[in-house]
């Protein structure tokens, strides 16, 4: 694999990218890998080099990943006035549900048809899925697909306007959590302490929603990186952004230990007979 800086816009050129139509409407998905499906849905402003890193992490560990574009500019570094306008344009698109509560993002009835289409290629008991940010709690809603069996939320910041707000609608929360205690499923979900975007007051919504279904992680706001894009260093200002932006590269960082049980989470629901993962190690990025 390639050396790479995550200060330099990824090429994105070990990754295939495919036009895929669903519903009748058309997305750019990033393809690569071999194994069962996982969705990985970017933060804003959009797949960055870190969301790509975090990406060939998962793929490096046995699984074929889908990357869907859902905005900005693919593999680029997020710059401070691009990523606000990027932002400004998300925020009232009617694919995204930014500022209701009680409500899902019409965009994820697109990714559940994502996953039963990653299911069908790819094979295995089924499929897993990460959002971010913006797309946090989209993996949670995705569980509406019978296919989806592994859902994970990190700093999942929907409904912008309320910190105790839930991006799902109450019948489809019922649906969710009725399906999780059925099948014995669990969500996991991370955020930092201090971050201003995902409270501690939506962790408190989401367990009083799932019970303990929901296993939340909280990270201490020591634990993240400093040395930031611009656009998380002037528009985000708090630790945000657990497996990307704020990652630390390093061993025994509570960052490093958040991805790897992310990815043993993958594995569990999805490849149960595979044994240990395999470490994804370091790619030669540089912070």
């Amino acid at each position: 694999m390639p050396t790479r800086s995550i200060k330099q816009d990824d090429p994105l050129e070990d990754f295939t990218p495919r036009e895929i139509a669903l519903h009748g409407v058309t997305r750019r998905v990033y393809v690569a890998g071999r194994g069962p499906a996982v969705i990985v849905m970017s933060e804003m402003p959009g797949i960055s080099p870190e969301v790509a890193r975090f990406a060939r992490w998962v793929r490096n560990t046995g699984f074929t990943v889908y990357m869907p574009s859902l905005f900005g500019r693919d593999g680029a570094v997020p710059r401070s006035a691009e990523g606000i306008a990027i932002f400004k344009k998300a925020c009232v698109s009617a694919e995204f549900s930014a500022l209701a509560s009680g409500r899902s993002s019409p965009v994820t009835h697109w990714l559940r048809a994502l996953a039963r289409l990653g299911h069908r290629e790819c094979g295995g008991p089924g499929v897993g899925a990460i959002g971010m940010c913006f797309t946090g709690n989209f993996a949670l809603t995705m569980m509406l697909e019978p296919a989806m069996l592994a859902p994970v939320l990190s700093q999942p910041s929907l409904p912008l306007n309320d910190p105790a707000g839930l991006e799902i609608g109450a019948d489809e929360m019922k649906a969710v959590r009725h399906r999780l205690e059925q099948e014995d499923l669990t969500v996991l979900a991370y955020r930092f302490a201090g971050d201003r975007f995902c409270r501690a007051e939506r962790f408190a919504a989401y367990a009083a929603a799932l019970g303990d279904r929901f296993v939340g992680r909280v990270l201490p706001d020591s634990a993240a990186n400093t040395h930031v894009a611009p656009f998380f260093e002037e528009r985000v200002a708090c630790p945000h952004s657990v497996v990307t932006a704020h990652l630390i590269d390093v061993a025994g960082e509570p960052t490093i230990e958040a991805r790897d049980e992310i990815l043993a989470f993958f594995r569990q629901r999805l490849v149960p007979d595979a044994g240990p993962a395999r470490a994804p190690g370091s790619h030669g990025e540089t912070r």
